[in-house]
């Protein structure tokens, strides 16, 4: 199959198990999606955040798609066999990473956060070694997708994705954490790294 129609079917299959399946499964256990909408007023960090990430996952279907249809030319240099190949296996790594953590966040998982509510901190599973291990799956098939499809598109949306990661972790989720779980949270990412093991730990005051 050509790179750019691997990488299609990939993503488009990454994004019904991940958002689509989990939303779902979410929804008959709890009778919520976990899906919290945009945050923060607009114009604000926490609102680009969102923003940002919603257009980073429409950037990264679009990119392949125009590929294949020749209207965005690949990076020659990046468009190898080797590289396509190390794409594949990213996508496969960071898919089962995502679903490892959705598994370990159980009813917990969210997109985005509403500071009314309180849940559950979790530390088992993918989370004793990172504390985002989801965002870290989630770059990382964005990597591999990258490779299989490397055009200007593709690397924009890869570029947004990781902006749009950070905001969320450290403008969002890591304030609403500290205030939350207080000293619970503030341990654990003093001894958990943020996104690698042991690279990002928070100091404990």
């Amino acid at each position: 199959m050509i790179p750019a129609a691997t990488a299609l079917v990939l993503y488009l299959a990454y994004l019904l198990v991940a958002f689509g399946l989990r939303s779902w499964l979410m929804n008959q256990r709890t009778g919520s999606t976990g899906y919290r909408g945009l945050s923060g007023t607009v114009g604000s960090a926490r609102w680009w955040g969102g923003v940002l990430f919603a257009t980073a996952l429409l950037a990264g279907l679009a990119a392949p798609a125009l590929q294949l249809a020749d209207f965005v030319p690949a990076i020659t240099m990046l468009n190898t066999a080797l590289l396509n190949t190390i794409g594949v296996v990213l996508v496969l790594i960071g898919t089962a990473a995502t679903l490892a953590a959705q598994h370990a966040m159980g009813t917990t998982w969210r997109v985005g956060v509403d500071a009314e509510e309180r849940t559950e901190l979790v530390q088992t599973g993918l989370f004793a070694l990172v504390r985002n291990p989801f965002f870290t799956a989630l770059l990382t098939t964005a990597t591999g997708l990258f490779l299989l499809a490397p055009n200007p598109i593709a690397l924009a949306a890869l570029a947004v994705l990781f902006v749009a990661v950070q905001l969320q972790v450290r403008v969002v989720e890591e304030p609403y954490l500290l205030a939350v779980q207080e000293d619970a949270y503030r341990n654990y990412a003093h001894a958990t790294g943020r996104f690698l093991p042991g690279i990002g730990k928070r100091p404990t005051h």
